[in-house]
């Protein structure tokens, strides 16, 4: 059966407007939810039958979106960018990664550094 699994296909009931299936279709890709609900309408005026029982179909067949799927907002559009993006996903932590190097090599300095050996040394006279 079905497993949370960020990689799946959800219906959305939360940001959806009948069952949430074009908010889930929305989420998957990453496109804007009106986008998909304008293709939608397009396809019920071109294509009526078809488009509907679409519809209901996915309606019944995709399982809701787990409330836990993801932890926060900025975890949600990570992910999705991995899904649609991965050569900028990839990038983008590269950045964030070199950031973080650079930040701990600079705390690495200051804490070898004998300023602060000597200023560990005055603090432990005080005591």
């Amino acid at each position: 059966m079905w497993t949370d699994s960020r990689h799946h296909l959800y219906r959305d009931p939360a940001n959806g407007m009948v069952a949430g299936v074009c908010a889930g279709i929305a989420a998957y890709f990453g496109v804007e939810p009106i986008a998909v609900r304008l293709a939608v309408v397009l396809g019920l005026i071109l294509f009526f039958p078809v488009t509907a029982l679409a519809y209901v179909v996915a309606a019944f067949a995709l399982p809701k979106r787990p409330p836990t799927l993801f932890a926060t907002g900025d975890e949600e559009a990570f992910w999705r960018d991995a899904a649609i993006r991965p050569d900028d996903a990839m990038h983008g932590l590269g950045h964030r990664f070199a950031d973080l190097e650079t930040r701990l090599r600079a705390m690495e300095q200051q804490v070898t550094s004998g300023e602060f050996d000597l200023h560990r040394k005055f603090r432990d006279l005080g005591r």
